[in-house]
């Protein structure tokens, strides 16, 4: 069959547990995006310093990590719907906690809970949209999906920074732990257990069963092709964690104008690039990606060597987003292409542990750099941990084409 009347055929990706998800990734991240440069300040205020801030984010993400495992077993016995539905109370009613005080135990605690949410939700949704989108489209499908979660971090990551330069704090922890709660009401209409039942029915087509493997997380490492894009990706989100935590901190105090706009702008470039990458793979091909995400990502953190500069900071981060965003997408996409439909829980649960295990660790190390370094050769020294995954990318690379 040609090529035209290949894409003439194929399964459309916008059915409508696919748009209800959708909806979801809209919507819940909003309560993570806007809190995550805010809730670092909101102890720095409390006098803890960087070193308190950098913990915030690792408590987060642990809580994050911790879950992840846990999840594909939650699955097996809930299903998504239930599950989804723990994932977003755990993430949005704890920010109303923040309200009663900065003290750091309480701070870290309430960061460990929402964590745990945000690693149910991550989790459950990649699997989802895995078993959702055909197979042809699922690069797409994992972009459309990336890119929507993406939408919130575009305004929310700047709208929380301005909000608290003039609403305060508690405005904005009401208002993400709504953007969380209020997503409550499409849970209803996702699948419970069986998305790849739940799509035969909605397209017609003969329901093919769907179970979720009950091994281990880790123990998917030994799944072929699945170490190195997942090596890959936790050297970026090291680079992340560090990046999105610090550089409203690592401007000069008149500045935060500049940090607000470079956060939008790498916002904006993630999930472009995300997108973008699906779109691209699916029809030429995902491994070759890897390379020119992990060098944009580590050209534009060393950008930031020259944190004085607005023009270096908004431009360091516009790189790095771009690098971020493709990096997202190709591993994701390589690794559930590289794995059994059963193991696609697992599979989720790995790139999502790589994903908040990276952010968590690259935000403590980060500020435990600063402390002696300084922030322009923390940054630097940030880019040079990321060089190092440009050799297991380039190995990948290799080995899918003589695959």
């Amino acid at each position: 069959m040609s090529r035209v009347g290949d894409v003439v055929n194929r399964q459309p990706i916008l059915t409508r547990p696919m748009v209800l998800l959708l909806i979801t990734s809209v919507c819940s991240p909003g309560s993570f995006y806007l809190l995550m440069p805010v809730v670092p300040l909101y102890v720095a205020t409390a006098g803890v310093g960087g070193l308190g801030a950098g913990m915030s984010t690792g408590a987060l993400m642990l809580g994050t990590v911790l879950m992840e495992f846990a999840v594909p077993a939650l699955l097996h016995r809930y299903g998504y719907r239930l599950v989804m539905a723990a994932g977003l109370l755990l993430l949005g009613a704890p920010a109303l906690v923040l309200l009663a005080s900065s003290s750091l135990p309480l701070v870290l605690g309430v960061c460990l809970v929402r964590g745990a949410g945000l690693g149910i939700i991550v989790v459950a949704g990649a699997a989802l949209v895995a078993e959702l989108v055909p197979p042809d489209r699922r690069g797409e499908g994992l972009g459309l999906y990336g890119a929507a979660a993406g939408v919130p971090s575009i305004a929310c990551l700047p709208l929380g920074l301005w909000l608290v330069g003039n609403v305060g704090y508690g405005p904005v922890f009401i208002t993400g732990a709504a953007m969380s709660l209020l997503t409550l009401a499409v849970v209803p209409g996702l699948p419970a257990r069986s998305a790849r039942i739940e799509r035969g029915s909605v397209l017609g087509l003969p329901s093919r069963s769907a179970r979720i493997e009950r091994g281990s997380v880790l123990g998917a490492l030994r799944i072929r092709g699945l170490a190195r894009p997942t090596l890959i990706f936790a050297t970026v989100t090291l680079a992340a964690g560090a990046l999105l935590t610090f550089l409203p901190m690592a401007v000069p105090a008149e500045s935060h104008h500049v940090a607000a706009g470079a956060l939008l702008v790498q916002s904006c470039a993630a999930p472009l690039a995300r997108w973008a990458a699906g779109w691209y793979g699916d029809r030429h091909g995902t491994a070759h990606l890897l390379v020119a995400a992990v060098l944009a990502a580590t050209v534009g953190t060393a950008v930031l060597v020259w944190v004085g500069s607005p023009v270096a900071v908004i431009a360091g981060m516009g790189l790095f987003g771009l690098g971020f965003g493709l990096a997202q997408n190709v591993t994701l996409a390589l690794m559930f292409a590289r794995a059994p439909e059963s193991d696609f829980a697992r599979v989720s649960a790995l790139w999502n542990l790589a994903y908040d295990g990276g952010m968590g660790v690259g935000a403590i190390v980060f500020g435990l750099l600063t402390v002696p370094m300084g922030y322009p050769v923390a940054f630097a020294v940030t880019a040079i941990v990321l060089f190092t995954a440009l050799a297991p990318a380039w190995l990948d690379h290799g080995a899918a084409s003589k695959g």
